[in-house]
């Protein structure tokens, strides 16, 4: 346990390094590679501190409970997403550091640099199951344990927050019904999947209550003392002081409630199916905590995944035809595109553009052989031979271009297309079907229901009490920087 906890401090202090040099404008030069890539991330951290400060403003201004554990979520997940961000830069700068090594070792022989393709990952119909003992459920007795809980859903450098659920014995299911889509993943992608968890019974003070009664103890005591007393209570806006400088990361220590990794679980490219699936659940924490729920250890969800070779035309082009059966000189002109698990071929380029049934398709798929012909005496180019198999018997389809070099980009094309679909497996057997997020939910009229900036706007007005209303600069900020967190997260 001594060495763990080391090892936490260990790794907090070095996240809190690194986010210093963020502030200090040192990070990019002195840690990493000027890029554009670099440059992207860059933006992101910056803007996710921000968003950071103005929850943690928020958080030690909330004088509600539906209030305090949204501004909590936004806190855990702004945290999140940094160190995320911060990870993904240090991978970068591993991958160029290799990429230079490999470039200067003089006895390293060829490779293959061939990549496969990216592709979109959905996920959907997240259920939770969860365990209540019978006398809880069945019985209505003991104690209401009431919890709110949401997901942090990763992959890569995306990361996505589910919307915010109340748990209590009434429920048998721990239901998110967000569809969460992420555009740039890799076939050896890796969706780690978090379930976070904050008793909403519990009496956490709320950022107000701290102020008042540093207010009323420096009455009491005097100026000089009461001064002393507000700073030792007020330290800042975001952490706590130690040594003279804010630990800032994982999450700032302000008042309020605070959400605790109830289980996760990590999905691979094994795991998507065109179906709603169970998974394993890997569970934080014992009964002994006071944001525990019962769960039964699983998880439901729809996983599926459309590699961009699926759903984009890897490549276009004018060919000929030979016809099947016909005389050796009968050659059809089409305008082929290969997309999915077809080489569809229309009589006119305009054809594709109009979504104009082809004239006919040839299969592409992982059983389909194509190879290169000897060279064509008359046209001096060589032949592209494709092979299926139907019904037991083979058929081929023979392809010629104008040129070598066309010919060379439509074999280059074809391997590339069987290379993407070997890396990405049963996701090239059929077409996945994703369906698009539903938007976000309007903010109804009641405050209580509506998100952070318009439960918060109400309390910018002069009839109000709170931290707000002590400084109309901050509470213009934090009204800002709730406005810009929502329109950029969906």
């Amino acid at each position: 346990m001594f060495c763990r906890n080391q090892t936490a401090r260990a790794t907090v202090a070095r996240g809190s390094a690194l986010e210093m040099e963020i502030r200090r404008g040192k990070f990019r030069t002195s840690v990493f590679l000027d890029t554009s890539q670099d440059s992207d991330i860059q933006k992101k951290i910056d803007h996710e501190i921000r968003m950071r400060d103005g929850a943690c403003k928020l958080l030690a201004a909330c004088s509600q409970k539906d209030q305090a554990l949204e501004a909590a979520k936004s806190l855990q997940t702004c945290s999140t997403r940094i160190m995320a961000y911060m990870s993904e830069l240090q991978r970068m700068k591993e991958a160029q550091v290799m990429q230079k090594l490999t470039r200067r070792s003089s006895d390293a022989g060829p490779m293959d640099d061939r990549l496969p393709c990216k592709g979109k990952v959905a996920i959907s119909d997240l259920r939770i199951p969860l365990m209540w003992k019978d006398t809880e459920y069945f019985k209505n007795k003991g104690e209401l344990h009431r919890c709110a809980v949401f997901c942090l859903l990763q992959l890569g450098g995306e990361i996505f927050d589910t919307d915010m659920v109340i748990v209590d014995r009434t429920l048998t299911d721990i239901c998110f019904d967000n569809t969460v889509i992420f555009n740039e993943a890799s076939p050896g992608f890796e969706l780690r999947v978090e379930l976070y968890s904050c008793c909403s019974e519990d009496d956490y003070s709320t950022g107000s209550t701290p102020r008042k009664l540093a207010s009323k103890l420096s009455s009491s005591l005097g100026r000089s003392a009461g001064k002393k007393l507000r700073a030792a209570m007020d330290p800042g806006p975001c952490s706590p002081v130690s040594n003279g400088a804010p630990l800032l990361l994982p999450v700032p220590s302000v008042p309020g409630p605070k959400y605790h990794l109830l289980a996760h679980t990590s999905l691979s490219l094994s795991h998507v199916q065109d179906s709603f699936r169970t998974h394993d659940l890997t569970i934080s924490g014992n009964e002994e905590c006071s944001y525990w729920l019962p769960l039964y250890g699983s998880m439901c969800c729809r996983l599926a995944a459309q590699p961009h070779c699926m759903t984009q035309q890897m490549m276009s082009g004018c060919l000929k035809v030979k016809q099947l059966g016909g005389e050796p000189q009968s050659w059809t002109k089409v305008y082929a595109a290969l997309k999915g698990t077809s080489l569809f071929c229309y009589h006119r380029q305009e054809d594709v553009e109009a979504n104009v049934e082809p004239a006919f398709t040839i299969a592409i798929n992982k059983e389909t052989r194509i190879r290169a012909s000897e060279k064509d005496p008359q046209s001096k180019v060589q032949n592209i031979c494709i092979s299926n198999q139907y019904g037991g018997e083979e058929v081929t389809h023979t392809l010629t271009t104008d040129s070598r070099e066309d010919t060379h980009r439509w074999m280059e094309a074809f391997w590339q297309h069987f290379y993407d679909m070997s890396q990405w497996k049963q996701c090239c057997d059929d077409l996945m079907k994703i369906e698009l997020p539903s938007p976000r939910k309007p903010a109804p009229v009641t405050p209580k229901q509506g998100s952070l900036y318009h439960e918060m706007a109400p309390l910018a007005t002069p009839s109000s009490e709170g931290l707000l209303l002590q400084d109309n600069a901050v509470s213009a900020e934090i009204r800002a920087l709730l406005s810009s967190y929502y329109n950029d997260s969906y």
